[in-house]
This record gives C-alpha cells, sequence and structure tokens, in this order.
C-alpha cells in the first residue's frame, strides 16, 4: 500500500472527524497501524507516509554457496520441479552444516533468475535467440535496390492432375523497400530452379495487367540456401542480368522477415476463406480447387495486397515503388530474359553425327566447322525438341533433335519414359527367372519312433 491509499484511509479520520477504531473495523487495517500513521502524519505531513523500503532489500541471507547449488540445478536439463530442487538444496545444506531455506524461499532464487539466461540453457540458443537476441531491421533506399525471394508450402488442399490432393506451394519475389509483391508462382510438387525461374520472370518483365506496375531488374537478390536458389542455373542467369545474390544466414528465417510475414498473411487472410484449408487438429478437409484456380485466388488477394495502405511504411506497396516516378532497368528483349531464365546452359562437344544430349541428337548444318570443339547449349526443359548452341557465349544457331522434329518433348516427359523402361526391363527380368520348385507337401502322419540303438564297449580283461 503507498502513500496515497494509506491517506486515503486516514483522511477520513484526520478531516471527517471518523473515530480510529471505526475506519479500523470499517477497512480492516489494523488500529495500532492506523495509529503510527497518525502519528507520522503529525510529524511529517502526507509525505511520510510512503513506505520505506527495508535496508537489507535485494539482498539475500541465503548461503551463497547454497545459491550456487540451486541455481546450478535450475540450469540443467531437463530442470527438476521447485520441490526436487528445494529438497536436494535441503540435503546439501545438511551436508555442508547450513541453515536450510525454505520452499518460498528457494522458489524466489529460481524464478529471479534471467529469463534470457534460463531460455539458453534450457532450450537451446535457436530458441533465445528468436526470443532476446537483437534484431537489425534493415530498409531498402530506393525501390528495385533488394528483392527477396522465397517459397512456402500452403494451408490447403487441391486437386492435381491425377486427381489426388496436394498441397501446392508458392514462390514469391518482393520488392524489400516498398513490401510490393512483384511475382509469384503456385505449383505442385517440391521447388525447383524452373519454378523460380519462372516467379522472377513474371517479377522482372513488364506485367499484361496495367495496375501491376512492379517490374525491372534489381540490384540485389536476397535468397536462402535452396537447391533451387543454389543451382548454376541461376547463378548464370543473375550474374548475365548483372544481379547480385546474397544468401541468407542458414537457419536464420529473421533476415526474410518482410516475405516469411506475407505467408502469414496469405495464410491467414486467404487460405481460411478457401475451401480445402488445413486447420490444425482439425479433419483433413475435401479438396474442391484446382492449380488455376487457386493461383487466380491468389493473383486477385495480391492485387488487392499492393493497393492497400501497409502498416508499417504508411502507403500502398504500390504507390510506395513508383514513388514520384522513375525509369527501372530492364533487359534488351523479352526473348533475351526467356533465353537466359527458361533455358538451362550445359556443355557439350560436338560429335561428327551432331550434338548428343538426353539420348537425344541435335543437328544443323552451321555446326559443321565446330566437329570436335566444345560448345554450349542452352535448353528449355519444358520443350527439349530443340537447343540453342553458343560458342563463348556467341550464339551460333539452333539444332534440332533429328530423331523428332515437329514433337513438342519436355525433359520431364523424358525422364518419365525412362522410368517406365526400366520398370518394364525389370518386370520382363522377373517374369524370365524360373521360379523355385514348390516345396513337397508336408506329411500328414507322424513318423514313427525310431528304434534306441544300445552302444557296447569292448572291455579290456
Amino acid at each position: 500500500m503507498d502513500g496515497s491509499q494509506r491517506w486515503r484511509i486516514l483522511r477520513l479520520h484526520v478531516e471527517d472527524g471518523i473515530a480510529l477504531t471505526t475506519l479500523a473495523r470499517d477497512t480492516g487495517t489494523g488500529l495500532r497501524t492506523l495509529q503510527r500513521w497518525h502519528q507520522l502524519y503529525k510529524t511529517g505531513g502526507i509525505a511520510v507516509l510512503e513506505p520505506h523500503p527495508r535496508r537489507d532489500a535485494g539482498s539475500r541471507r541465503t548461503p551463497a554457496e547454497l545459491v550456487t547449488f540451486l541455481e546450478h540445478l535450475a540450469l540443467t536439463r531437463p530442470r527438476p520441479s521447485i520441490a526436487t530442487l528445494h529438497r536436494r538444496t535441503v540435503a546439501e545444506a545438511d551436508r555442508l552444516g547450513l541453515a536450510a531455506p525454505s520452499y518460498a524461499t528457494a522458489r524466489a532464487i529460481v524464478h529471479a533468475l534471467d529469463p534470457a539466461l534460463v531460455t539458453l540453457a534450457l532450450e537451446g540458443p535457436a530458441s533465445y535467440r528468436d526470443r532476446y537476441e537483437l534484431v537489425f531491421r534493415h530498409r531498402a533506399e530506393r525501390p528495385n535496390a533488394t528483392w527477396q525471394a522465397d517459397h512456402t508450402e500452403l494451408d490447403i488442399l487441391i486437386t492435381g492432375a491425377s486427381g489426388t490432393p496436394q498441397r501446392p506451394w508458392l514462390t514469391v519475389v518482393m520488392d524489400d523497400y516498398s513490401r510490393a509483391v512483384c511475382g509469384y508462382m503456385v505449383f505442385t510438387g517440391a521447388p525447383s530452379a524452373m519454378n523460380t525461374a519462372l516467379a522472377l520472370r513474371q517479377a522482372i518483365w513488364r506485367k499484361t495487367d496495367p495496375t501491376w506496375a512492379m517490374c525491372g531488374l534489381p540490384d540485389v537478390l536476397y535468397i536462402d540456401h535452396g537447391s533451387d536458389f543454389t543451382s548454376h542455373h541461376l547463378e548464370y542467369t543473375a550474374v548475365a542480368l548483372k544481379i547480385r545474390t546474397i544468401f541468407s544466414t542458414i537457419g536464420r528465417p529473421q533476415g526474410r522477415g518482410k516475405i516469411e510475414r506475407f505467408f502469414g498473411t496469405v495464410n491467414t487472410e486467404l487460405l481460411t476463406t478457401l475451401p480445402g484449408h488445413l486447420t490444425p487438429g482439425a479433419k483433413t478437409p475435401e479438396p474442391s480447387l484446382n492449380l488455376p484456380a487457386l493461383d487466380q485466388a491468389i493473383a486477385d488477394f495480391i492485387a488487392t495486397y499492393n493497393e492497400r495502405t501497409h502498416r508499417e511504411i504508411g502507403t500502398s506497396p504500390k504507390k510506395a515503388w513508383i514513388g514520384d516516378g522513375w525509369l527501372p532497368r530492364m533487359p534488351e528483349s523479352l526473348d533475351e530474359l526467356d533465353g537466359l531464365l527458361l533455358t538451362v546452359p550445359t556443355h557439350r562437344t560436338v560429335q561428327r553425327d551432331g550434338i548428343h544430349f538426353q539420348g537425344r541428337r541435335y543437328l544443323a548444318p552451321t555446326l559443321a566447322p565446330f566437329v570436335g570443339r566444345p560448345v554450349t547449349i542452352r535448353y528449355d526443359p519444358r520443350d527439349i525438341s530443340e537447343v540453342r548452341v553458343f560458342d563463348r557465349d556467341t550464339f551460333l544457331c539452333v539444332a534440332i533433335d533429328q530423331a523428332h522434329p515437329n514433337q513438342r518433348v519436355s525433359l520431364q516427359e523424358v525422364e518419365a519414359a525412362r522410368r517406365a523402361r526400366r520398370r518394364q526391363l525389370r518386370k520382363d527380368i522377373n517374369d524370365r527367372i524360373p521360379r523355385i520348385a514348390d516345396r513337397a507337401e508336408p506329411r500328414t502322419t507322424a513318423p514313427g519312433a525310431r528304434p534306441t540303438k544300445l552302444r557296447t564297449y569292448e572291455e579290456d580283461e
């Protein structure tokens, strides 16, 4: 009880003349306590009614050895209960011949430990980092200075191409300065370099929607250590487009907080309104959306997100990106961008009958002077019926698959055909291996008892 509360009670006696005995009965405060307050008031006024801290406040009378012993136990994993800590401390006090602390004192010592120290000792450095480590919040100086790109598995089930339920993935490319979503990609299956390239292509090139103004080449692309982001394809493309790639610290998602926050917004604001949303602890729902329907829903949500006011920056991401008007850095053409993003480079040596790649043979008359020389080919994984041939970054020609000149074949289809062929060969091998002869039928009658043989030994006379 502070001084103002004491005065509110004592004022009834000083100003209104109510007897102290009556105040003691009505307020539940002891009569001797009221008399002491009254005496203090007469000698020093209201100021002396404030409680004075004890001179030994903040210090313990528990021996330092027992305090150290108790704190050591409290910081050991797994931490025992307070009752166990108190019992072990009492046993230690008896061993040392010291006065044992009470249960309340033991609990106070444990609760007085620094929460950060307790978290680091009991839950590990990762939990300590997420709760107590200092975070530097960085914002790019201007639009397109830094882009962030990342994936997340969405909390929703959709109907896949084969009719089975699948959880889709979302790749987002976000401008660090304005929080504007520059591009995205919704897909099923694991993240891949091609899906990332498609999201970057949409983010970099001009959109067909005039209200989606974000485009251009970023100076820096901030990404994690996923296999698609660390691929040679993306590395080569970034160098060709003069984009500097920076990888976040492994296991430290704090550096990608802006894009992680957007993923949380998608899960909480959009997916909860769609059929097939996965709720923790609830029954698995039946999917009703397909991939194109989900893609359209996410596109509509991104359009709304870019137009609405962002609480952190005080304006909409679109207005923050446009600013006072400026010209972003763009590729020379869409064909150049597609050639870098949507094709994968690899090296081959030109043979007499053409370039051999993925079990196919590619030929063009321009390759005649290059027989026996190494070249670089770029191919589109979605269509490997042709490859683009380069000699030291100089474009030479487009080589055509001679076996299927008019057929559009994807790398995925070729790999699927290979797997099917291997399965068929394994089946043929298993069919041609002679089967093990059937075992003899078990006997239905029990065998007769075998006669015992008496062994005789010759004795020496």
